[in-house]
């Protein structure tokens, strides 16, 4: 005969950590915020996980970083957190197309700082472009081991409440 003794003090003050746990997420959700933040910022210095298509060739950006001319883009995202959600993003307007990929608009092209446009050795006061088809570079994207690292935080979490 084996006899298990419970000590039932000590399972009800586990069970009322786990629940003041699952209650006040915040210190979780902001962990989880972290780990995708750290996700994304690692998606922009290997150009992609996996690799984004490459760019067309253009003298104006001798050995840049795909999506990262300006650096506009990556400094912009931004993380946020509370009791029930973790999230991370930005609000660059051109930022979507380069996540989803897509056309953009025919636009026409005018100087800036001149009065004329130089394209092929011919001078235009102004380009029709036709619209480019940009391809997709999933930025905001979580591999299979980001979300096995988001799994583990939460068990830990849990695990640590359960332990007190």
């Amino acid at each position: 005969m084996i006899i298990i003794k419970i000590d039932h003090a000590r399972v009800a003050a586990a069970l009322k950590r786990v629940e003041n746990a699952t209650r006040n997420r915040a210190p979780l959700m902001r962990a989880l915020a972290g780990l995708m933040m750290d996700a994304v910022e690692e998606n922009f210095a290997q150009e992609g996980r996996p690799k984004w298509q490459g760019l067309k060739p253009n003298p104006r950006r001798a050995g840049g970083k795909i999506l990262q001319d300006t650096g506009r883009l990556a400094s912009s995202i931004v993380s946020a957190s509370d009791s029930d959600d973790a999230v991370v993003g930005t609000n660059v307007r051109y930022a979507a197309i380069h996540q989803f990929g897509g056309k953009t608009r025919p636009h026409e092209i005018r100087p800036r700082n001149a009065k004329a446009l130089k394209f092929g050795g011919k001078y235009a006061r102004k380009v029709n472009h036709p619209g480019s088809t940009i391809p997709s570079r999933p930025f905001l994207a979580l591999t299979e081991g980001d979300v096995d690292e988001i799994e583990a935080t939460v068990e830990d979490y849990l695990r640590d409440a359960c332990e007190g």
